[in-house]
């Protein structure tokens, strides 16, 4: 019971608001001395014996420190996070909006399409999912509300194309499941790729619908003669903002499927085309990147900040037993693979609710992966079916980080509310195409059972 109880007690400060580094390292400390002073009195030792046994178990962290310090694979993460914020500085964000807007914006719904599909070329280019929901939130909020667009519908697509940076390769998020599932980074880019297209169908038919529905919701745009250029000048100018970044992503994610790369290898490579494009687009200065690398190494801190804290924190919950009674319990569940995979979707949603996804990752992932092997998934499926339920932790209430990122920069017209109604039928639609790679595998082609 020592192993549930703390981990309960981590859900419970993390929920609070406690750093999430500092809460799994310090709920690990104390509960690996209390469990060591319990086995210690029930063998009758002294209290001096149960702290040194509590103590002794923490002599391997630097062992797994170092083994987190040489992993090839997790060396993908700053140089993905350094390429998006290159491409962010670049403006990258406010050229495909303003362009895709003029392509789209003169049909129903036509700004919130463009958003969608801005953001799913964000996603494929940066995988920072709050750079893109801060830039679409600054350029293209305004636009919407300016064309009488709904502020639920407004804030809500801005919400869910940001996010797609979670299940589009590359993603931040792949790479840290690949890692915890042991299996090649490749395979995982490969698999998501048609699910994260998926949904961007899936967020475009549902925008066209509600405006043919409900016009009023997303008219039209019309605009001025102040606001068109030629045909001709637009076509090019969209061509010049669009044919670079997608370039660069077919250059990234080409050279991991084609075997010609490792994920790490085209990370590097990814960081040297966002310098090229910031070249291109006369963006490129020593100080922008500075500022990106000095932003690189926050996030990235933060990052395996985590992944130390929960090491120590998965380290002290397996020994005292903690992973063999969730064992127990979900190989008792009626059902058997299907049992297993239904309710840990349902659990890693509900701790989307209040955690964030690299929590998720690396605490509550490591402790299915084992009950996965024994009852036969496929880990391939499995981690796709994680990372899609992992996006949709950045768009629930209450806790959501894009609602934040959005919040953060929207006008004060912009309610909590709003933002909240707006992000609900998106998370519907989340939940659907999960459901669909959940029960129709073979759709996608990439991966069975």
């Amino acid at each position: 019971m020592i192993g549930l109880t703390m981990f309960f007690t981590g859900l419970g400060m993390l929920i609070i608001g406690f750093p999430v580094a500092f809460t799994f390292g310090a709920v690990a400390v104390f509960f690996g001395l209390a469990a060591g002073i319990i086995e210690a009195f029930a063998d009758g030792e002294l209290l001096v014996d149960g702290i040194d046994n509590g103590l002794m178990m923490f002599s391997m962290m630097p062992h797994r420190i170092w083994s987190i310090m040489n992993n090839t694979v997790l060396m993908a993460i700053p140089l993905f996070i350094l390429m998006g914020l290159i491409l962010q500085k670049t403006k990258l964000a406010e050229r495909l909006l303003v362009s895709m807007g003029f392509l789209f914006g003169e049909i129903r719904g036509g700004l919130a399409i463009s958003t969608v599909l801005v953001g799913s070329l964000l996603a494929a280019s940066t995988g920072v999912v709050g750079a893109s929901v801060v830039a679409m939130g600054v350029i293209s909020l305004p636009v919407m509300l300016k064309y009488n667009y709904s502020k639920s519908l407004a804030t809500g697509t801005i919400c869910a194309a940001g996010t797609l940076g979670q299940i589009i390769p590359p993603s931040i998020v792949l790479i840290i499941l690949g890692d915890v599932f042991n299996v090649p980074v490749g395979d995982l880019f490969k698999a998501a790729l048609l699910p994260g297209l998926v949904l961007v169908g899936a967020y475009v038919i549902y925008i066209l619908v509600i405006s043919y529905l409900h016009p009023e919701v997303a008219p039209a745009v019309k605009f001025d003669d102040n606001e068109k250029t030629s045909s001709k000048k637009k076509i090019l100018n969209a061509l010049f903002d669009i044919i670079p970044p997608l370039a660069l992503i077919i250059v990234v994610l080409g050279s991991i499927f084609a075997g010609v790369a490792t994920p790490t290898e085209s990370s590097a490579i990814g960081c040297t085309g966002a310098i090229i494009l910031a070249i291109l687009y006369r963006q490129f200065s020593f100080s922008m990147l500075i500022e990106a690398a000095k932003e690189t190494v926050k996030i990235t801190a933060m990052v395996f900040g985590i992944l130390i804290g929960a090491t120590a924190f998965s380290m002290v919950f397996t020994y005292t037993g903690g992973d063999l009674l969730i064992e127990q319990f979900m190989l008792s569940l009626p059902g058997d693979k299907w049992g297993f995979v239904i309710i840990s979707m349902l659990v890693i949603l509900v701790l989307g609710f209040f955690i964030d996804f690299v929590e998720i990752s690396y605490i509550i992932v490591p402790i299915l992966v084992p009950i996965s092997e024994v009852v036969g998934v496929n880990p391939i499926w499995f981690a796709i079916l994680i990372a899609m339920n992992l996006q949709t932790s950045f768009l629930t209430p209450p806790f959501g980080f894009s609602l934040f990122y959005l919040k953060g920069v929207a006008p004060s017209s912009i309610k909590t509310t709003d933002i909240y109604k707006g992000v609900i039928p998106f998370i519907l639609i989340q939940v659907l195409v999960l459901a669909s790679i959940v029960f129709f595998p073979e759709w996608y082609g990439t991966f069975k059972y």
